[in-house]
C-alpha cells in the first residue's frame, strides 16, 4: 500500500507503518487515513492484534506536522474518526496494539504510543512532550501520562519538554522492553503472535474494563463487572470460548479460541 500509511497483514496480525518523510509527522490527511485503518482493524473479526511503527531508523513520529500547520492545516481541523492518529478517541477499540518505537517519539507521536497497550523501543529511541515550547498543550498526554507514571515525572515532561532516553523511559515504566534496532520488529511480531493465539473475547473485556476503571472507583467498576454491565464482559460470560477454556483446563490441553 502506497501513501503515508503502509499496511502489512499476516494471519490475524496487522502491521501499520507511518511512512511520511522526512520525519513521519502527521497532518490532517494522514490522521484521517489512520482513523480509517484502525476502524477497519477494530471491525475485522479476522484481525486480532496490531503493531504500529515508523518508517526509517530515526523517527517513530514527532506528532503534528507543524509545517503543514504553518501552511494552513488547522490544528483544530478534522482529524478523522478516532481523533489525532486514528486511535486515541476511537470507540470500542478492544484489541491489543503494540507500539514498536524505532526512533524519536515526541509530541503527538508519544500520545499515539500512550494509546497502545504495549511499548517496545529501540535502544536509540527518545521521548519528549515539547508542546510547551511551541505554546500548545499536549492534551492527551496531560490526561494519560500522570496516570501511567509518577506524577512528578509526568509533570516534569509536560512543564519542561525535556527529553528522556530509552533507559529512563523504561525505568519509569512506559516502555516494556528495550531492543537492538535490528531486533525491534522481530520482537514485536513475536509478541503479536503470542497475543494472536490468545482469547480475543477476554482481551476485549480487559480493555473495556481498564478504560472504564480509569474514571471510576474500584467498587463502581467491580459492580459493573458483577452485573455484566460491560458489553464485552456479558458477551464473554455467554460465549463458547469461556466453556472451551474450562474444558481445555479439565482435559489438560491447549484451548482453541473461536472468538464467539
Amino acid at each position: 500500500m502506497t501513501g503515508p500509511i503502509r499496511q502489512r497483514r499476516e494471519g490475524g496480525i496487522l502491521e501499520v507503518t507511518i511512512d511520511r518523510p522526512k520525519a513521519n509527522a502527521i497532518d490532517l490527511a494522514t490522521s484521517r487515513i489512520m482513523g480509517k485503518v484502525f476502524a477497519d482493524f477494530r471491525d475485522d473479526d479476522s484481525l486480532r492484534v496490531a503493531i504500529i511503527t515508523g518508517a526509517g531508523e530515526k523517527f517513530f513520529c514527532p506528532g503534528w506536522d507543524l509545517k503543514a500547520a504553518a501552511a494552513g492545516d488547522a490544528v483544530d481541523g478534522d482529524y478523522g474518526i478516532g481523533g489525532f492518529g486514528g486511535m486515541q478517541e476511537l470507540r470500542d477499540l478492544n484489541k491489543p496494539i503494540i507500539a514498536a518505537i524505532n526512533g524519536i517519539c515526541c509530541g503527538g507521536g508519544f500520545e499515539i504510543a500512550l494509546s497502545t497497550d504495549l511499548i517496545l523501543a529501540a535502544e536509540h529511541a527518545t521521548f519528549a512532550l515539547p508542546e510547551i515550547r511551541s505554546g500548545t498543550v499536549a492534551d492527551a498526554a496531560s490526561i494519560k501520562l500522570p496516570k501511567r507514571i509518577p506524577y512528578h515525572i509526568a509533570m516534569d515532561m509536560l512543564l519542561t519538554g525535556r527529553w528522556l532516553d530509552v533507559q529512563e523511559a523504561h525505568r519509569w515504566g512506559f516502555v516494556n522492553e528495550i531492543l537492538p534496532a535490528d531486533k525491534l520488529l522481530d520482537r514485536a511480531w513475536e509478541l503479536a503472535r503470542t497475543l494472536e493465539s490468545g482469547p480475543p473475547l477476554v482481551y476485549a473485556a480487559i480493555k473495556e474494563v481498564v478504560r472504564a476503571a480509569e474514571g471510576e472507583t474500584f467498587q463502581a467498576t467491580m459492580n459493573r463487572i458483577t452485573k455484566r454491565q460491560f458489553r464485552t464482559v456479558d458477551i464473554l460470560y455467554s460465549s463458547e470460548d469461556q466453556l472451551e477454556g474450562a474444558r481445555a483446563f479439565a482435559e489438560k490441553r491447549d484451548p482453541v479460541w473461536k472468538g464467539r
